[in-house]
Formats: structure tokens, sequence, C-alpha cells
């Protein structure tokens, strides 16, 4: 079909509210969908990867659609919002996608689109697991946003997806280990805190951008393992418990100009070996942290050689003899934190013209890190370390 459109449309139960295949400019505007078919809230963890034919119940299912215009609809109070599979220049526009017990907006190979000021607030959900009533995980894969299978060269610009299982979730590695990065999207002033998780979770993905975002109050703000070439400007993030940015084995990053505080630590990358990363990612390199601010967190900047989630060793059957290497921490503001920065077995980094002041139990801790250009750094009472 070409040119359909559906408006102000009330519809409640079935699998799908809206189901469309192959069309093309189709507008689905100011309808009212709810209650369509749902795996019941809180039992089991959700498939990331399920197809099209296989598809979770849907306010609004889209096939291999492109030029959709999706626009301030009501699709709440169910499983999912908006399902999208193979479309290309979607506009999704100012949806409602809140109270969703597993996306408000999903993207399967879904490419060149726009997402803006789209609503996916509250979707989340539970996964009983042995142990009693109150255990098990909190998110089960529920996400406000969820993109995979390539899904890339899309732009998300001031949407929420608060209170979510995690708020933003691209995954580029499919179960089978084949590489399908979410590749070259932009995400800009969107919001994604108040996650049991992760704010923005973009793994085994290149090129992407975070400029301006909130992700606060979350497990961590950011999630970026085994991923490259990321841009990660202006952002703030408040009250991590554990980082609010973590990157395994992540290569090519700018982190700049960002607001990190209170967390558990502000910036924290290391290495795990795993056959499955290849060559490009078999260690953090090649970062540059820039006039950012570190304030009142746990370790403002901490790069590790050989670790389990950046903060355990490894056992030295597990570890691997290629350090963490060639990171540049320049000019940012690192004061009042636990430790400024930490470097463990990590080589060739430039460490300059940063602020380290107040750290409490030091402005600068190095254990087996060698060959480090450290220099001009202004400490407390003005002296240079």
């Amino acid at each position: 079909a070409e040119g359909c459109s559906i408006e102000g449309v009330r519809i409640l139960g079935g699998k799908h509210g809206v189901r469309a295949r192959r069309c093309k400019d189709l507008i689905i505007r100011k309808c009212d969908i709810s209650g369509t078919a749902e795996e019941r809230a809180n039992t089991i963890f959700l498939d990331i990867w399920r197809r099209a034919e296989e598809a979770y119940g849907s306010a609004v299912l889209l096939i291999e659609c492109e030029g959709a215009e999706v626009e301030g609809n009501l699709l709440q109070h169910q499983q999912n919002g908006i399902l999208s599979y193979h479309c290309r220049d979607l506009r999704v526009l100012s949806n409602q996608c809140n109270y969703n017990s597993g996306f408000g907006i999903h993207l399967y190979g879904t490419c060149d689109s726009l997402f803006e000021a789209n609503s996916c607030d509250y979707c989340c959900r539970f996964e009983p697991r042995e142990g009693g009533l109150h255990f098990g995980h909190m998110g089960a894969d529920a996400a406000g946003f969820l993109a995979v299978h390539g899904s890339s060269r899309n732009r998300f610009i001031r949407n929420t997806a608060r209170l979510g299982g995690d708020g933003f979730f691209l995954a580029g590695m499919t179960p089978d280990g084949d590489h399908l990065g979410c590749d070259d999207n932009l995400f800009e002033e969107n919001n994604g805190s108040l996650s049991p998780n992760v704010a923005f979770e973009a793994t085994f993905c290149r090129g992407n951008v975070f400029r301006r975002n909130f992700a606060d109050r979350c497990n961590f703000g950011f999630w970026c393992g085994f991923s490259s070439d990321f841009l990660i400007e202006e952002n703030r993030m408040v009250h991590n418990r554990q980082a609010g940015i973590a990157v395994e084995n992540g290569v090519n990053f700018i982190v700049r100009q960002n607001t990190f505080q209170a967390c558990g630590h502000g910036v924290l990358l290391w290495t795990k070996p795993w056959r499955g990363a290849g060559q490009a990612n078999a260690t953090a390199a090649g970062w540059l942290i820039e006039a950012n601010r570190f304030l009142r967190n746990g370790v403002g900047i901490r790069i590790a050689a050989n670790q389990d989630h950046g903060i355990r060793p490894l056992q030295a059957e597990e570890s691997s003899s290629i350090a963490p290497h060639s990171h540049r921490i320049l000019r940012n503001d690192i004061q009042d934190n636990r430790i400024g920065i930490e470097l463990v077995g990590t080589k060739h980094n430039f460490v300059r013209e940063n602020i380290l002041n107040a750290n409490v139990e030091a402005n600068l801790r190095i254990s087996d890190a060698d060959e480090n250009d450290i220099a001009n750094n202004l400490g407390a009472r003005g002296a240079y370390l």
C-alpha cells in the first residue's frame, strides 16, 4: 500500500493494534492503542532477537515500511509500543509509549530514521529467579528504546526513556556471534535516567554520537563494551552506582566536556580477553578524555588491565599480555573524589594539564603502569604534579 492514513482511531486488544507490511508513506496519527497481546508481566526474560514473524504483541508493527510517519499516538499499557523491522526513513514523533512491559520503541534492521520527542518511560519488567519472592532480575531486557540487527544512521532527539529496564539499548552482536553493529546513530538531548541497569547501552557498535543527554541514578550511565569510535560529549552522569561510563575493550572513544558527579567511578575502562572480540578490540586503546568535570566520585578515571567488570583482577590463566594503551587524559577538572586517576597495568598514556585537587586517598595512583607521560597537572595549593 502507498499513502495510507490511519488517524484518530481507538483500538483495544488484539495481538497488534496496527500491522503494516511494505507500506510506503503510511501515516499513523493521534490514535489510542492499548491492551494488545502481552507475555504476562514479571515472568520471562525477553528475547531481543525475535524476527518479525515471531514478534511479540504491539500497538504498532511495521515491517519493511518506508517513509512512514507515526505521530502523536497513545501507545501505552501493553508489552510494546512500536516494533519496526527492516524499515527506512521513518518519522516517529511525539508518541506516548510509557508503562509497557517490553519495549517502548523497537528497531530491528531499521535505518535512516528520526525518533523525536517520544516518551518511553517506565518500560520495565521483573524476571523471578530462585531464592524467593523478591529474588530476580529487574529489567529482564525491557527497554525504552531497543535497537538491534544493524539499526544504523538513526537520529534520537529529545526523547525520554526513564525508569526502564534499560533506557536506550543497542546490541551489535547476535547470539550466534555475528557482528551486525548499530552504527553511526545520533543521540542528542535524551534522558535515560533512573534505570536499575544502564541509561545508554551500546555494545559491539561503531561511530555513535551521544551529546547533551542525561544519564543519572542508574547502575551505569553508559555501558559500551567492545565498541569503537564513539563521541560522548556534554552529557550529565550523576549518582550512578557503578560508573558514569563503563567500557570493556573499547577503542578510539572521545569523551569530552561531560559532568561526572557522585558516581562509583566516573570513567571506568578495562580489558578482558575474549576470542569473539576480534583483533580490533583486543584491548582498550586510543581514548581521548578531555575537559570533563569529575566531582565526588569514588574514582574519577580508572584504566586497568585484565579485569572483571573493571574492578576485580582476573586469574593469571585468564589474562592477556596486551595492555590497555595510548590514552590521552587532558585538561579535566578532577576534584574531591576518593581517587582522582588510577592506572593499573596500562602504558603509553599521556596525562597533562588536569586539575587534580583534594582527592582524598590519591590524586594519581599508578600500579604496574609504565612509559606514561605525566606532567603539568595542577595539584593542591597550586603545585604541579
